[in-house]
């Protein structure tokens, strides 16, 4: 879950806000003596100063202006969107998905999902496990996603914090249904995996299938602050990590052979890369197949990531691209590609590549959000690095994002108890 109450951190003027540095020209002032043009553009400030005198004020000033000129010209245009209301009536939304057809699930924390056929949200509930469900904070029933061939084997699988059987721990399970039933029963439950959550916030929580047909679990670093047990770099435990496992093969689940610690016997061969703090969603692109991940961060930086292989994203070494702990080398870390501080937002919320029909502008868009000032964004990522990042609009408390079969793209705003569809703007 995304993480409310964080300490807001000083204002860092080094800090990266798009709003402030998509203004263009900042600030002119003239006084007969001096006149300063201040350009921003992307991350950097290009700051042109132009002494002058009052004959000469004019020409310094449009000299300068044509300086900046090449600067502004590749200032990204913002794709004019909006959101509208889809559905209202649910409690704690944090999750919305398909089945592969137009039908839509919604996750609601405290231990339902409730199933909307054409635009209407049902009366009753498609799945209910409230009864084992350990709801409140940062806990709850976090997730579902749909096994690649739902429409004929009928199998799903939820992510879930429960305090059945003694302790707190998080629960991967199976379900099976009539792939066209309005409901599902919670007898079919079959548990994959359990491990312990120490504390109580930082869960993780989401599952989803890749390209590859594998089922990939983020897992957060077990709670408190700061990772006290060391999880994200401790590759013996499966917390602080991107898990992947084969749902197809030996029960309950099988290891891919080609996860990157099998047979290392100080690690779990579950890990696909460490180094996470809290992984709050987490989506592939469908045309470049690369992996997006929000990770939740600690006192000032939020951060996103592209997940590869075996890799070590750095937590609780790095909180962003900066030093965490003092002391300890930062090499071999893999940097995000992207980082917001405080000033900006508290908790990160990972969305979705952009690929439906309706928003052409918006294609290719990355789009995420924070939890606690209610911004959206979008951003390109493209030969390796990011080459444009926009402030979309300002929604609510933003707890997911999620998308139909039609590649749009949608918004639970977890207070307000309702689920909003990102559209063209007017």
């Amino acid at each position: 879950m995304p993480e409310r109450g964080k300490r807001l951190a000083p204002t860092d003027p080094t800090s990266y806000d798009p709003a402030r540095l998509r203004r263009g020209v900042r600030r002119y002032g003239c006084n007969g003596r001096r006149c300063l043009l201040v350009v921003s553009h992307a991350a950097n400030f290009v700051q042109t100063v132009a002494k002058c005198d009052t004959k000469l004020r004019v020409k310094r000033f449009v000299a300068v202006v044509l300086l900046a000129l090449p600067v502004l010209g590749r200032a990204a245009e913002v794709p004019k969107v909006r959101v509208e209301p889809f559905v209202g009536g649910t409690e704690f939304p944090v999750y919305v998905t398909h089945d592969g057809t137009k039908r839509l699930f919604i996750v609601e924390q405290r231990g339902r999902i409730r199933l909307v056929v054409d635009g209407k949200l049902q009366a009753e509930p498609y799945l209910d496990i409230r009864d084992r469900v350990r709801f409140g904070g940062e806990c709850g029933l976090l997730c579902v996603t749909f096994h690649p061939g739902f429409a004929k084997n009928g199998r799903f699988f939820v992510n879930y914090t429960s305090a059945k059987g003694g302790g707190l721990h998080t629960r991967i399970s199976e379900f099976r249904v009539d792939p066209k039933a309005r409901q599902a029963s919670a007898d079919t439950e079959r548990i994959l995996l359990t491990f312990k959550q120490p504390w109580a916030n930082h869960n993780g929580g989401q599952i989803l299938f890749g390209p590859d047909g594998k089922l990939y679990i983020g897992t957060g670093d077990g709670g408190l602050a700061g990772d006290p047990l060391n999880s994200g770099q401790s590759l013996n435990t499966l917390l602080g990590k991107i898990l992947r496992i084969d749902v197809d093969g030996e029960q309950p689940y099988a290891v891919p052979a080609d996860n990157p610690f099998v047979g290392r016997s100080e690690a779990r061969p579950e890990i696909w890369c460490y180094g996470m703090r809290n992984p709050w969603r987490f989506c592939f692109d469908p045309v470049t197949k690369l992996m997006y991940c929000a990770d939740v961060g600690q006192d000032l930086w939020e951060e996103i990531d592209i997940i590869e292989k075996g890799k070590n994203y750095g937590w609780n070494i790095m909180e962003g691209n900066h030093e965490y702990k003092d002391g300890r080398p930062m090499t071999g870390l893999v940097p995000p590609i992207k980082e917001y501080g405080h000033n900006v937002g508290l908790s990160i919320t990972g969305g979705h590549v952009y690929r439906g029909q309706k928003i052409p502008a918006l294609t290719g868009y990355y789009i995420y959000g924070d939890y606690d000032s209610g911004r959206v964004w979008g951003l390109k990522y493209e030969a390796g690095r990011v080459t444009t990042d926009v402030k979309l609009l300002t929604a609510a408390s933003i707890s997911s994002f999620g998308e139909d079969n039609e590649g749009e793209i949608y918004l639970c705003n977890h207070y307000g108890h309702a689920v909003l569809k990102l559209v063209a703007g007017r």
